[in-house]
């Protein structure tokens, strides 16, 4: 079984990342008349350092990126950050936001856990989200303690402890505990993104699950969303359809 096969045991749409931005900068073109040196990029993905080393090279065409993602991907930056790269977009052409919670695959099939660059043995991907799962499935998370010393963890254990009955029933509770992920970290881009100005033709918003992988195997994403908004008209078109066509 090659490695993409064990991911999509569990992510049945997931690409390799490269491929995903390719196919991206393809339909944008095709679709927007837009070149990845018009997008002004953000991302809202986990700090982890194997997201850095592992960082698609097409993706570098584009202008940025500016970091808006914290712990698991949680947009931490909030409307200062959005509003902030917003102001940099050249006129002609449009923002670009990739928001993403990760979670590692290992090539044996393990999820929650990769091996990392030089490291014998496996350890967590993502690890905020793992730390704040098994705090919740022992009962350890308390309502509404957030911390000044570990806001962005906390915040994270907040969000699944909403989502406690959910996550604790599922067959794979790291795997829905991404989901939940996901779901919290959509719907506050989407807020920011309504509260935000943004001087161009384009918003595109691109939702995925980053999946990690052993570092010899690079990175894959299940794209969920690609949703591009006419500034002008407001006409908003979900793009990600023809992403996997």
């Amino acid at each position: 079984m090659t490695y993409l096969e064990t991911i999509r045991r569990i992510y049945p749409k997931a690409r390799t990342a490269s491929e995903s931005v390719d196919r991206m900068f393809d339909l944008l073109r095709n679709r927007l008349q837009l070149e990845p040196s018009q997008l002004m990029a953000a991302d809202s993905i986990c700090s982890d350092d194997l997201n850095s080393i592992e960082y698609p090279k097409r993706a570098y065409e584009m202008l940025g990126p500016f970091k808006m993602g914290g712990l698991n991907g949680f947009p931490f930056t909030g409307l200062t950050g959005m509003g902030a790269f917003a102001n940099h977009v050249p006129a002609d052409g449009a923002v670009f936001v990739f928001h993403a919670p990760h979670i590692g695959i290992s090539s044996a099939g393990g999820i929650g856990e990769i091996l990392r660059p030089g490291q014998l043995t496996t350890s967590a991907c993502c690890g905020a989200a793992k730390a704040a799962l098994g705090k919740l499935q022992r009962n350890e998370i308390q309502p509404g303690e957030v911390t000044e010393l570990d806001y962005q963890q906390n915040t994270i254990e907040q969000i699944f402890l909403a989502h406690r009955e959910r996550i604790g029933h599922a067959a794979q509770p790291l795997v829905e505990a991404t989901e939940v992920m996901y779901e919290a970290i959509e719907s506050r881009i989407d807020l920011l993104a309504e509260r935000t100005t943004y001087r161009c033709r384009y918003l595109v918003l691109m939702g995925a699950i980053l999946i990690n992988a052993d570092h010899d195997a690079g990175s894959f994403a299940e794209i969920r969303r690609l949703l591009a908004v006419n500034l002008t008209t407001g006409e908003q078109t979900d793009l990600a359809p023809e992403l996997y066509r």
